[in-house]
């Protein structure tokens, strides 16, 4: 399949990589028809999609029930009046649907907008004005559907909801309402239609949320799905026999990182765990069942994995282990190793771009680093002045754009030129990303321009007191912060999660050990003067960190 997109489809090297990675652009390319079509075709009885659930249910579906089912999909979508460039927003938890309206959505060239299930009726609101979205698919969810109901009057452009119930009935009936279970199989046999789309059109959009403001609308064109061919087959290192899985949730931008397009560029299996409430062992045990192959998930996910007895386990089937989402402290990284004998890829990007930077099969891994920048952008670090930065030097990571845009990278923040060009001018993308590059090229990840520290005249990256504190036994999670400090300027504060083993040593004594502990880890000046112990730190659907709510949380005392 992938020798349909790439001149070169294997590399030895991070030479050979920089140097033949070359992407063969077909017009009017079209995910769903070019590949997942194509493998209906070449690999109809291939395992497409393995899904299972906490209640223990079951589907496995193959490449060619899969293009049915999309057809189904399509036709029915139509047959309720949507169809190109109408923005569908799709709220779908882990349902196996999502996979199935995704696909259905690009063959008929409409826009899909994955969201969290976690929106208020005001976030829904803000997202349908803002978007004019024509139709919502949603769970079942008491929540989910109250939400949407109270978002109704105030959403003019909104037609449709289909819901997406375990019951062939819907709780209640309009003329807003249908019910996908009872109807969407009686729709007629569906037709391609004769236009679907150019490359640049807008094929989904996520809404992302930043430090300030309401959430950002990032629009993608229809090569951001080919973009994650180097994402599935390179990064993941996936073929046709693997079996993968990513934990993320559907409205996070990861899941098109790991659930769909790399993978099935690959033609490997794509797992799916839908659950409620993760727990380490509960997941660890998934992977054992079902021999999963090749892992991803944020470091989040694996700092509390490697809490656990892994000996347990049989995880002899898992070949390979990634991570993205966030920075990964070389704590986790070292133990993780240590208990399995794997080392974790790190790889870095945005909602905005596909991978940017990354540790390939070819690369030595270093603890700690997101790799060396993926061939297909031009990556650069950036002084405030906006000259180079030299190895070892902290700038901010951009992407040199110039004259053609690179695959993979957004086409626009959608409905707003004035926030698009604040962050993309002059030929350049500005990440907002902090980091340093090493002399072998590694970049080091720093933190955003916004949580970075200025205590006493030095600069504080808030990763590097993490990782330093990471590597204290009682610590199973960290936020470093700063807060406003009359002499100072700020001061570092960390936000702490013991282990349960440590929770009744919280106290000064604890305090002052791991304050002495980071000053034995790093500089003596990044130790953080403020420790606050807590029984979880907020974060994102994605795992996140929002170190942004710890500082207001802050501000308010």
């Amino acid at each position: 399949m992938i020798e349909r997109f790439l001149k070169q489809t294997s590399f030895s090297s991070v030479e050979d990589y920089n140097k033949h990675l070359e992407f063969i652009i077909p017009e009017n390319f079209n995910f769903a028809y070019d590949v997942m079509d194509e493998w209906a075709k070449e690999r109809p009885d291939g395992l497409a999609l393995l899904w299972t659930n906490d209640q223990g249910e079951e589907i496995r579906t193959t490449f060619a029930e899969l293009k049915e089912q999309t057809d189904q999909a399509a036709s029915y979508l139509q047959s309720l009046g949507i169809g190109k460039n109408d923005p569908v927003m799709l709220i779908l938890k882990r349902r196996y649907e999502w996979w199935i309206v995704m696909l259905a959505l690009c063959k008929i060239g409409a826009i899909a907008i994955p969201a969290t299930h976690m929106l208020t009726k005001h976030d829904i609101v803000y997202r349908n004005t803002r978007a004019s979205v024509k139709a919502i698919v949603c769970v079942d969810d008491s929540y989910v559907t109250e939400q949407i109901k109270l978002a109704i009057p105030e959403s003019p452009t909104l037609k449709t909801v289909i819901e997406v119930s375990e019951n062939s009935e819907i709780s209640e009936s309009s003329e807003f309402w249908h019910s996908w279970k009872s109807e969407w199989q009686k729709a007629p046999e569906f037709h391609r239609p004769t236009f679907v789309n150019d490359n640049d059109d807008t094929m989904m959009m996520y809404f992302t949320s930043g430090t300030s403001g309401e959430p950002k609308m990032v629009a993608h064109d229809y090569l951001y799905a080919m973009g994650h061919l180097t994402t599935g087959v390179f990064w993941h290192n996936l073929h046709e026999g693997s079996l993968h899985l990513t934990v993320a949730d559907t409205g996070w931008g990861k899941a098109a990182w790991g659930k769909f397009y790399g993978q099935w560029f690959a033609g490997a299996t794509v797992f799916v765990f839908d659950h409620e409430k993760f727990n380490a062992d509960t997941l660890l045990r998934q992977i054992e069942k079902y021999k999963v192959t090749s892992f991803c998930a944020p470091p989040t996910i694996y700092r509390f994995m490697i809490r656990e007895d892994l000996s347990k386990y049989d995880l002899s089937h898992l070949e390979y282990c990634c991570t993205a989402g966030e920075a990964l402290n070389p704590a986790v990284f070292d133990k993780l190793k240590e208990k399995i004998g794997l080392n974790i890829m790190e790889g870095f990007g945005q909602t905005e771009t596909t991978m940017t930077l990354g540790t390939m099969p070819w690369m030595t891994p270093k603890p700690g680093s997101m790799g060396i920048p993926n061939a297909q952008y031009d990556i650069d670090l950036l002084r405030a002045d906006g000259t180079s930065c030299e190895d070892g030097e902290k700038g901010e990571i951009v992407i040199r754009v110039g004259d053609k845009k690179p695959i993979g990278l957004f086409k626009e923040y959608y409905r707003d030129p004035e926030l698009t060009k604040e962050a993309w001018h002059d030929g350049i993308y500005h990440t907002g990303d902090m980091a340093w590059r090493d002399e072998d090229g590694y970049y080091w990840f720093e933190g955003r321009i916004d949580d970075v520290i200025k205590s006493s005249g030095y600069r504080i990256g808030p990763f590097e007191v993490e990782s330093a504190l990471m590597t204290h036994p009682a610590v199973v999670e960290c936020a470093i912060t700063g807060v406003p400090d009359d002499i100072r300027g700020m001061v570092v504060k960390a936000t702490v999660v013991l282990g349960k083993e440590w929770k009744d040593k919280a106290g000064e004594d604890l305090v002052k050990e791991l304050q002495q502990h980071v000053k034995k880890e790093t500089a003596p000046y990044k130790y953080p003067r403020i420790v606050e112990f807590v029984d979880e730190l907020p974060k994102t659907i994605s795992g996140k960190i929002r170190r942004v709510e710890i500082r207001n949380k802050d501000k308010q005392k």
